[in-house]
């Protein structure tokens, strides 16, 4: 760019360049371009070094700077006027606006001027972002460099606006110790230096904020003329549609761009704005063009050039519709050109081999939408999830206020169920944070926006990730989840600092209906934090209501169901009950065995369960003999349990493993007793993937085996039970446990070697369509139920599935030969397809076990049942049973 463009420029020729002819204000006139241009020539060294901290931004040097004259010009036109005061301070803005773009402006590194409570909730934000988890101590301390280098670029661009207004007063040392300031005369630093320090950071706020913080005039110094009036409001507005304007090539040099090499969304920046030649004012209509067209490769860019224009002409009208509402005189640029439809946009950004076709993913209907998904087609026909949802956002709320204030008193969470003429109430409240309204409309009602890790949540209430604060919450939608229990829902809320005047009421009446927003008006003391109160669509205690999935209909044990750990007491009221019930805090991580059986299958205390009772102590004492833990990397207990339930058998009661999300119910499951910790795979958390890594998992299973072993429990019916599972964890499975049933009863892999080797054909089947019984291991008569004694050279195999999350941990797939794995696209029923696809089961291990026997390749065994389409089958002589499909295996001549 060519040096001091900017004393080229209508608006500097107008104001502070030296007049040809008599000037009565000279004088003053070259004291404030005196003082810009030392200024300008001091920052430029400040300017430069933003490079070094953020390489991949485009250009923001002096360059930049000179080119906000240039775009004045052009959304000024001859519609604004200006004296030099003005263009002094303006000028001035310009300067300091991006200056504080890089570390160098802070005096000291980024972390320690944010200070360290913003740095770590920072450092915590972008940690869950890249890890989906939140950091611990350590981590906040020391995260790992990409992290860091991470924060220190959002640090700088979030707070590079409010550093840049402290920057006038800011000093410098040099070599001899002495203070360098960038406006030097005392008079112009004391007397503008706040104004152009608000005015620089101005360019980050929201529109609506400018008329409040500029509405009135400032006038003249001493010795200027009394007419130099500035006009505050006019220059935030021209500064900040100047530095939206300048966007072209020039700020994106195709050499540098070579040079710097920036990644990610930067990159694209960086390559549209290499495409964009210097605008040009038409009418009211900005108009950008492109250079060169744009090909294939760089249609990314040109859909960011389009949305970045878009954002342009949205300042551009923002702009003008604040000065004209309020009667005062509006800019010359008015909207950008061309950017209502991608094919406007292409006649002015050419595109190349290829046509934009706008075919991103609209929601015309926002209310209908989070009607459709708020509800029961995300969570399902399960109304006891809202509960759970409702308990989750209160416990985080309390979390989060002990966090700010170590000793508040009141660290619980209220549930009530009330009945009023008919209708019944579910009422959920917590002593919290509480919600103020912007983050009531932004926050909350911004459906899929996870407050908690929110940059404008975690900047409302700093210091959250320093007092260690780790939410629940996740995808943000948890809280429409209410609607499952009906449409008519109020939300009270105080933050917990506000005054009562404050407070403020959300009502519902449905999803897909706006709610109403209003304040907390006549009702006399409003506590902080928030209430839900919902009018349930059903009684709770309907077939589908809410008390469904309980035993005896009441709310505490709805809760304790729900809650399986809780760092705050939850306190119940039934209907009509005076006094609560008290969910006490526990920890699943610290309790002992004892404990966390009685937190996952609470005593049964009526005379009338006594039978279950003494069952379920039964099972405890087994439960803390045989269960041990699951620990991740960090030493960390993520789950107690025993693998399988040997009561599952006994047909009275089923002591279902629980899948944990944060402490609350995800998932059961029938492969094992006690918990495990999950982390939910979709927003509705009904189903979750093990924190635990496989090779954990293995660890607690081998330790299970052993402890099955050595109780004398592993006879056959539970090896076979578990053959399959322990197979696909451990493959192969191990020679002494059970998986096949022949007419000499139960084989393990080292029998059914030599029940192989004196045969020289043998039938395999998997049982159907005859019926499985495991205790005893024996095949029935689907009809009947009456014994069927296996023929002479039959063999059954077992594969009796596990369930989640087991089955998810250990897949067969994992333990397929991959010598095989070219015959998976195959597209008839290969034999080497059939040997990639069963290979890692029980029947693939039968299977190598049998050619090793037979000393033949699993080509001669399976070739032939592809010639004969897989089609063989046995029969047997009963009556009302057709025939039983298998494969008929005969040995090789010569093995």
């Amino acid at each position: 760019m060519t040096e001091h463009i900017h004393t080229s420029t209508t608006l500097w020729q107008n104001t502070l360049a030296a007049r040809p002819d008599a000037d009565p204000h000279a004088v003053q006139r070259e004291r404030l371009r005196t003082s810009y241009t030392e200024l300008r020539r001091k920052a430029a060294v400040l300017l430069e070094e933003n490079a070094r901290s953020m390489p991949d931004f485009t250009v923001h040097d002096v360059s930049h700077v000179d080119a906000l004259w240039e775009t004045a010009d052009l959304v000024c036109g001859d519609e604004v006027g200006m004296n030099p005061a003005e263009a002094y301070v303006l000028g001035c803005a310009f300067v300091l606006h991006d200056a504080a773009m890089g570390a160098a402006a802070y005096g000291t590194t980024v972390p320690e001027a944010l200070g360290e409570q913003r740095w770590h909730d920072l450092v915590s934000l972008a940690y869950y972002e890249r890890e989906g988890c939140w950091p611990d101590r350590d981590e906040l301390d020391d995260p790992p460099a990409e992290i860091a280098e991470t924060c220190v670029a959002t640090a700088i661009r979030e707070t590079h606006a409010e550093q840049a207004k402290r920057l006038v007063d800011q000093p410098w040392r040099s070599s001899a110790g002495n203070e360098i300031f960038l406006i030097e005369e005392i008079q112009l630093r004391e007397w503008y230096g706040p104004l152009i320090g608000e005015l620089a950071a101005s360019h980050w706020w929201p529109v609506d904020r400018l008329a409040g913080e500029f509405r009135h005039s400032i006038g003249s110094l001493p010795w200027q003329p009394s007419e130099w009036i500035i006009e505050p409001l006019k220059l935030a507005c021209i500064l900040r549609l100047a530095d939206a304007t300048q966007v072209d090539s020039r700020r994106a040099p195709g050499f540098l761009f070579s040079l710097r090499r920036p990644r990610g969304g930067s990159r694209e920046h960086w390559r549209f704005q290499e495409h964009i030649s210097r605008p040009y004012r038409k009418g009211d209509r900005v108009t950008y063009s492109s250079l060169r067209p744009f090909p294939p490769q760089d249609a990314t860019a040109w859909w960011l050039a389009l949305e970045y224009l878009r954002g342009i002409d949205r300042e551009l009208k923002a702009v003008d519709a604040l000065l004209y509402d309020l009667g005062r005189d509006r800019l010359a640029a008015r909207a950008v050109a061309g950017v209502d439809s991608p094919e406007r946009f292409a006649e002015l950004f050419r595109v190349q081999d290829w046509r934009p076709i706008d075919a991103t993913v609209k929601v015309s209907d926002i209310p209908a939408l989070v009607g459709t998904l708020g509800g029961q087609q995300l969570y399902g026909d399960e109304p006891e999830v809202a509960l759970r949802e409702l308990i989750q956002n209160a416990q985080d709320a309390v979390l989060a206020r002990q966090t700010l204030q170590p000793d508040f008193p009141l660290g619980r969470v209220e549930i009530r169920l009330t009945e009023d003429d008919g209708d019944w109430f579910l009422e959920v409240r917590d002593y919290g944070t509480g919600m103020d309204e912007d983050t009531l409309v932004h926050g909350l009602l911004d459906f899929g926006t996870s407050g908690w890790s929110s940059t404008s949540v975690r900047n409302r209430l700093p210091g959250l990730a320093d007092g260690g604060f780790r939410p629940s919450g996740r995808f943000g939608i948890g809280f429409f989840s209410v609607f499952l229990l009906g449409d008519q829902v109020e939300l009270i809320t105080r933050r917990y600092d506000a005054s009562l005047a404050d407070a403020r009421r959300l009502t519902f009446d449905g999803p897909s209906h706006r709610p109403l927003l209003t304040p907390v008006t006549g009702q006399g003391w409003v506590p902080e934090g928030t209430t839900v109160r919902v009018k349930l669509r059903i009684s709770p205690y309907a077939s589908k209501g809410l008390f469904s999935r309980t035993d005896d209909e009441r709310l505490a044990q709805l809760a304790q169901r729900l809650v399986l750990e809780n760092a705050i007491p939850i306190h119940t009221w039934e209907p009509g009950a005076n006094d609560p019930e008290t969910l006490s805090q526990f920890s699943l991580a610290s309790g002992s065995p004892e404990e966390v059986f009685d937190r996952l299958y609470p005593p049964q205390t009526a005379a009338s369960r006594a039978g279950e009772e003494k069952l379920r102590l039964q099972t405890r004492d087994d439960f803390v003999r045989r269960a041990t833990e699951v620990r991740d990397a960090k030493g960390q207990r993520i789950g107690l349990a025993m693998l399988w339930s040997s009561m599952l058998h006994q047909g009275q009661r089923d002591f279902r493993g629980t899948v944990t999300v944060n402490g609350f119910l995800s998932d059961n499951s029938v492969s094992f007793a006690g918990y495990l910790a999950g982390q939910p795979s979709r927003a509705s958390r009904d189903k979750a993937a093990l924190v635990a890594s496989r090779d954990q998992m293995r660890q607690w299973m081998r330790t299970q085996e052993r402890r099955l072993r050595s109780a004398g429990l592993f006879d056959h019916s539970l090896q076979m039970e578990l053959a399959y599972i322990l197979h696909c964890a451990f493959a192969p499975l191990a020679d002494d446990i059970a998986f096949a049933l022949t007419s000499q009863g139960v084989l393990c892999l080292s029998e059914l070697r030599a029940w192989m080797g004196q045969r020289k054909d043998l039938f395999v089947s998997f049982g159907w369509p005859l019926s499985w019984r495991t205790r005893p291991p024996q095949l029935t008569h689907p009809l009947s139920g009456e014994r069927i004694q296996p023929p002479e050279n039959c063999v059954f195999l077992l594969q009796y599935g596990s369930t989640a999350p087991l089955s998810e941990v250990f897949q067969s797939a994992a333990n397929r030969d991959t010598a095989y794995e070219f015959a998976r696209d195959h597209t008839t029923s290969t034999w080497q397809k059939h040997r990639w696809r069963t290979s890692g089961d029980l029947y693939g291990l039968f299977l190598r076990t049998l050619s090793e026997t037979w000393s033949c390749t699993i080509e001669s065994l399976l070739a032939p049942l592809e010639r004969r389409d897989w089609s063989d089958s046995l029969s047997l002589d009963e009556e009302n049973l057709g025939p039983l499909p298998g494969y008929h295996f005969r040995r090789p001549q010569g093995s």
